[in-house]
């Protein structure tokens, strides 16, 4: 169960890190699966060409397991609230990266859409249509030269004002990045690194970044959304908003001189 402290972080600063949050061998087991998928050799960095290879759709029991453990369950409920979230079977996309002198071409700031907007672009919106949660789970352990994501401490407070003026439709990914000011790019930098079985639970509204890959060996990383059962609400009769509810009434309060009640 997660601490008041780290409740609190996570309104505050947009994330939570919880450490041994799946075992270590499920993240070995899940990791061989993975390598093999890559097409390249653990034990000979020449078959290592690319600066990242993208895997996804894994629902094989390492995987399956990691994201159910009761660690993470008791924290989806505080975080996001009781049945508000639906449970997953598997973990998306991995972003594997290599070491390698050449640019991974993904390495801008953002905050991840979460549904399809009618002209076909991905999109967010101020109740975070379709993400309850961005998660990051380490299945290998990330130092600080093994392309951590970067990521921008209380940057999910700026986004909501952006994003309220756009009602349902919301805006693209890109738009968003393009609103991105001085106060946003110039918020202290965090690093996710951690042992294998590490997990971080970020506010779907926080901006991140990749980076190239300065260590020596791989690094396994999945980053699925947590799905809601309902929509996210800016206005709640009973006034049980939800961490995640709060931070985006937070930054909209603190940003816009305070329109929500």
């Amino acid at each position: 169960m997660l601490r008041e402290a780290e409740v609190n972080q996570f309104i505050r600063d947009g994330f939570v890190r919880i450490d041994h949050a799946f075992p270590r061998d499920l993240a070995d087991a899940g990791r061989a699966i993975l390598w093999k998928d890559t097409g390249c050799d653990p034990a000979d960095s020449t078959t290592w060409t690319q600066p990242v290879i993208r895997l996804g759709g894994y629902a094989q029991e390492p995987f399956r397991l990691a994201v159910n453990t009761p660690r993470l369950h008791e924290a989806f409920d505080q975080l996001v609230g009781k049945g508000r979230w639906e449970p997953r079977n598997s973990l998306g996309t991995f972003p594997v990266r290599f070491p390698n002198p050449d640019d991974p071409g993904d390495t801008g700031w953002h905050a991840e859409a979460s549904f399809a907007g009618d002209d076909g672009s991905w999109r967010l919106n101020v109740s975070s249509k379709g993400r309850a949660l961005l998660m990051l789970f380490l299945f290998s352990d990330v130092g600080p030269d093994d392309a951590p994501t970067r990521i921008l401490v209380g940057s999910h407070l700026d986004v909501p004002k952006w994003l309220y003026p756009a009602g349902e439709t919301g805006l693209s990914f890109i738009e968003l990045a393009q609103q991105f000011d001085d106060i946003t790019l110039n918020r202290p930098v965090e690093l996710a690194t951690g042992e294998a079985g590490t997990v971080y639970l970020c506010h779907p509204f926080l901006v991140h970044a990749a980076q190239p890959h300065h260590g020596s060996e791989p690094r396994f990383m999945a980053q699925p959304p947590l799905h809601p059962t309902e929509p996210l609400q800016l206005y709640r009769a009973d006034g049980a908003y939800s961490p995640v509810e709060q931070a985006i009434r937070m930054g909209l309060n603190e940003k816009n001189g305070r329109i929500l009640g």
